[in-house]
């Protein structure tokens, strides 16, 4: 029998494509998506239409005792927890798309709860799940110690699906993964117009600056400088850029484990927590994990 998957979600594009990814081109062996939850029952139609979805539930609760493993996918990530709430006390496993949440202390209350009754969860942005992604990363150690990394993409600051952290979890989650996570200080410098910049700095003097794109065109690019060099490329998407995130989530669907841990999920909120206070403050804020 397949694993039965419920998707909560459906304003997201996500939705739809990782539905069609295991519905209908069949590219995840052993995975069906049988549920989908949507903010309104029209968004939610069309991508059961799209993905073959065959059922359409009123509220994600609904979806307890019918699947054996979920997916959030809200644009916002200010839904994504509470909406799957009852799934995790129900100890469905989990896959959170970015970022796992809106808020540090609801993603560590949630995570301990889930500690409690061994139910698996992940999250992660698909970016470092790309193939020049992990090329770019593997290139990074012929540098040696990493001392300044540049990231650029798009991002609005002011959109209504959660600021900085609708579009910047992208970069920040590229920037964590190649640097860690021990974080000292956020700051986001305001441009005049629509772009601007995010600044990291690390405790151990390395410092991230991304380029929030809000008007030009963005790819997603890194830059880095090291001890032996430099190395500059472009973050380019896979033939199917959801493929690898999807087989990933899949895998833990299967086996209940994942490489993904608390500081890996929290961190990217983290900074972005402190990005979003420096917008309003005018001035750095330290970063806590």
């Amino acid at each position: 029998m397949p694993i039965c998957v419920g998707i909560v979600g459906a304003e997201n594009s996500h939705t739809a494509a990782i539905g069609k990814l295991i519905n209908v081109e069949k590219r995840i062996p052993g995975v069906k998506v049988t549920h989908v939850w949507g903010e309104t029952k029209a968004l939610a139609r069309k991508a059961a239409e799209v993905a073959q979805i065959p059922h359409v539930v009123d509220t994600p609760d609904q979806m307890v005792g019918q699947v054996d493993a979920a997916c959030v996918d809200h644009r916002h990530g200010k839904y994504h927890l509470p909406a799957v709430k009852p799934l995790l006390e129900a100890k469905v496993p989990l896959f959170v798309d970015k970022p796992f949440c809106y808020r540090k202390a609801e993603g560590k209350r949630f995570l301990a709860r889930a500690a409690e009754l061994s139910v698996p969860v992940c999250s992660y942005s698909v970016l470092p799940k790309q193939q020049s992604f992990i090329d770019f990363k593997r290139k990074l150690r012929s540098l040696g110690t990493i001392y300044s990394l540049v990231s650029t993409g798009p991002c609005d600051i002011k959109s209504k699906h959660g600021g900085v952290f609708f579009y910047g979890i992208h970069q920040v989650d590229m920037v964590l993964n190649l640097l860690g996570y021990d974080m000292a200080y956020g700051e986001v410098v305001r441009g005049t117009g629509k772009n601007h910049t995010g600044i990291i700095t690390y405790k151990s003097g390395a410092m991230a600056s991304m380029n929030l794109v809000g008007e030009g065109a963005a790819r997603f690019h890194l830059s880095a400088i090291g001890e032996k060099g430099r190395l500059d490329e472009y973050i380019s998407f896979d033939e199917n850029t959801y493929l690898t995130g999807t087989r990933t989530f899949c895998r833990m669907f299967k086996t209940g484990k994942t490489s993904e841990t608390a500081e890996s999920m929290l961190g990217p909120v983290a900074a972005l927590e402190a990005l979003e206070k420096s917008i309003s403050k005018g001035k750095r804020v330290k970063i806590t994990l």
